[in-house]
């Protein structure tokens, strides 16, 4: 899920910045109910991406393989690749022998011929990518001609790493999205497990985050054209109480997610 390199050299060597460390917690999470990569995400992906029988999916970053096995049920011959070792095991226990699993950086697919494959996709993990052109500079090569690249991402715009957060006006009663940072490109270290008080234990990743200009330049400089943008809002309904009209409001106002589909010249 991660290319952390670059924050590796700006750590120390007890912490633990590999998506592999959290691993089980990452797999148990996608097992649970009304999950945003179930009930979001999926539904408005597959829906973007028309898988047809006999198509070639590249799932780069594919974590545990949710997505990898949902498009191998719709017939596409799937190939699904993440750094992390840990879950590309979790991925293999889960998934038919038909999927084709790697362990590999998303900057060096070497399993990958050229122009091989008809559709690529990056969910949930280019934000995790330190070098994304290089990324994007190997989907270029790995796809077909006209192929075409899924980004999800979670919304630059609203979503910035410890810069961004949810406000309530008392006087108004609107939930709104305050971001005091968005122009500047942003290395962020999360930490996972935050109730944990032992040093010893404690998980991190790394997030980066970059405006959408910087992505759309990316997509050009490499010889990608956009074909569309989709902006996906919350599925969830707050309770009942004097918050909910404006909390729900602002989940149907304010994306969480976007996806931009790209297509090779």
């Amino acid at each position: 899920m991660v290319q952390n390199s670059h924050f590796n050299k700006k750590t120390s060597g007890k912490d633990k910045t590999s998506w592999g460390g959290v691993a089980s917690w990452y797999d148990d999470l996608l097992k649970g109910e009304n999950t945003y990569q179930k009930e979001v995400i999926l539904p408005n992906l597959l829906r973007m991406m028309n898988i047809k029988s006999g198509d070639k999916i590249i799932d780069i970053a594919c974590g545990q393989g949710f997505f990898s096995r949902e498009f191998n049920k719709l017939g596409a011959v799937v190939y699904g690749t993440d750094i992390s070792k840990e879950l590309i095991d979790i991925a293999n226990k889960n998934s038919p022998e038909s999927i084709k699993y790697f362990v590999s950086s998303a900057q060096k697919l070497s399993f990958a011929e050229n122009e091989s494959f008809d559709k690529a996709t990056i969910i949930l993990a280019s934000q995790n990518m330190e070098s994304f052109s290089i990324v994007l500079s190997e989907c270029f090569r790995i796809l077909k001609p006209k192929g075409e690249l899924y980004l999800v991402i979670n919304h630059p715009s609203f979503r910035v790493p410890q810069k961004s957060d949810w406000g309530y006006d008392e006087d108004r009663k609107v939930q709104y999205r305050f971001v005091e940072q968005y122009m500047s490109e942003i290395m962020t270290k999360i930490d996972m497990n935050p109730g944990e008080k032992d040093p010893r234990n404690k998980k991190y990743t790394v997030s980066f985050h970059k405006p959408l200009q910087n992505y759309f330049r990316d997509f050009k400089s490499v010889g990608f054209c956009v074909k569309d943008l989709q902006e996906w809002i919350s599925n969830r309904k707050s309770q009942v109480g004097l918050r909910q009209k404006a909390e729900d409001k602002a989940r149907k106002e304010i994306p969480l997610f976007m996806c931009v589909e790209a297509m090779k010249k």
